[in-house]
């Protein structure tokens, strides 16, 4: 084979390895832990998937949050969106400069989404997260506080959702 035909080969394989790379490889043995709808005045905005590499969430393992659009939002909407419910679960003490450095963070984060987008976030205890879009990186949030509070949106008791948290955690119905 000559060389050519062996870079250009190599070139190919690389290209459709990254063409499959998403976060699952960073969260071996993944299992989804529970699904759940979120609906705004009787529109359905998303599905929402969690998983987790134990039976339960446990917030000093990874998970992943993963999120399938249904409506087309803008990308300032899901910025905006993210930094209030962070500011109301985080009782009011989020600083300016928090909330200056996260909302340019989220917006290299973000796009406009579109139905059948998909944006996950994988959670890294101690470190922050990373984001993918369509399963392609988009971008780290280096930031544990953070990382914290964003995924607090749908998995703290005080979630807006409660009965979306029940469902991501697997335990709609067992009351």
């Amino acid at each position: 084979m000559a060389l050519s035909t062996r870079w250009t080969c190599l070139y190919l394989l690389i290209a459709a390895l990254s063409a499959e790379a998403d976060w699952r490889p960073e969260l071996p043995g993944a299992q989804r832990l529970g699904v759940g709808e979120f609906n705004w005045f009787g529109l359905r905005l998303y599905t929402g998937h969690l998983w987790t590499v134990g039976p339960s969430l446990d917030w000093n393992q990874p998970f992943a949050l993963e999120l399938i659009y249904h409506r087309s939002l803008s990308k300032d909407t899901l910025v905006q969106a993210s930094l209030e419910e962070m500011r109301r679960l985080y009782a009011g003490s989020m600083t300016p400069e928090q909330r200056t450095g996260w909302a340019n963070a989220v917006e290299e984060a973000f796009v406009d989404v579109r139905p059948g987008m998909r944006i996950t976030g994988l959670y890294l205890p101690g470190q922050g997260c990373r984001f993918y879009v369509d399963g392609e990186f988009r971008r780290e949030i280096a930031d544990p506080v953070f990382a914290r509070l964003f995924f607090s949106i749908w998995l703290d008791p005080r979630s807006r959702d409660p009965q979306l948290r029940q469902s991501l955690l697997g335990l709609a119905g067992n009351d």
